[in-house]
């Protein structure tokens, strides 16, 4: 039994990622190598908030479309920018203004032209079908309201023979009525 209209979770999730606030990189150095890091602007590490590194599992190859669900500050769009390099492209969607801002500015400062940020929903990916090869996502499913239907829309905007790489949670028993109420837990 949901204890959030969809309407509600997404604003508390919203909300709730739009105010992080960080200056310590304790997420990404827990994830990412150190080399890694050191390509990014301070500000894509400092707000990592993942839980894992999907993009060290894709296999990305130069020239690939790539899409980030949930990009977040831009952590990984943009050490996907980096693997696909000039002739490929890297799309971070994110359904938080703020955070599709906070992309925005790191790809700029990273100097990476083959980025583009989209606003919108995981459930509702704007783009065509068949359109991208790999897609990303990072501690992203858990928070949608509609986990089967934005893995229909991964598949559909996957091109024959593309790839998923995901890191997320997942429950191994029932959590307690109290956490499944709680506005806090339900934004991670």
């Amino acid at each position: 039994m949901p204890y959030f209209r969809e309407e509600e979770a997404r604003a508390i999730i919203q909300d709730t990622y739009g105010h992080v606030r960080s200056d310590r990189a304790a997420v990404a150095e827990a994830f990412y190598a150190p080399e890694e890091l050191a390509r990014l602007p301070r500000g894509a590490a400092e707000l990592a908030l993942g839980v894992g590194h999907p993009v060290g599992h894709a296999a990305l190859q130069p020239g690939e479309v790539v899409l980030d669900l949930g990009c977040g500050a831009g952590i990984d769009t943009l050490l996907a920018a980096f693997a696909v390099g000039p002739g490929g492209r890297v799309i971070g969607l994110d359904m938080t203004p703020e955070m599709a801002e906070r992309t925005q500015q790191h790809a700029a400062a990273a100097d990476l032209a083959n980025v583009e940020v989209r606003e919108g929903l995981i459930e509702e990916i704007p783009l065509s079908d068949a359109s991208v090869d790999v897609v990303l996502s990072n501690g992203v499913l858990n928070l949608s309201t509609r986990k089967s239907r934005a893995l229909a829309e991964t598949m559909r905007v996957l091109r024959p023979g593309g790839r998923v790489s995901l890191s997320d949670l997942i429950l191994t028993e029932a959590l307690p009525e109290d956490v499944l109420k709680s506005p806090a837990a339900l934004a991670g």
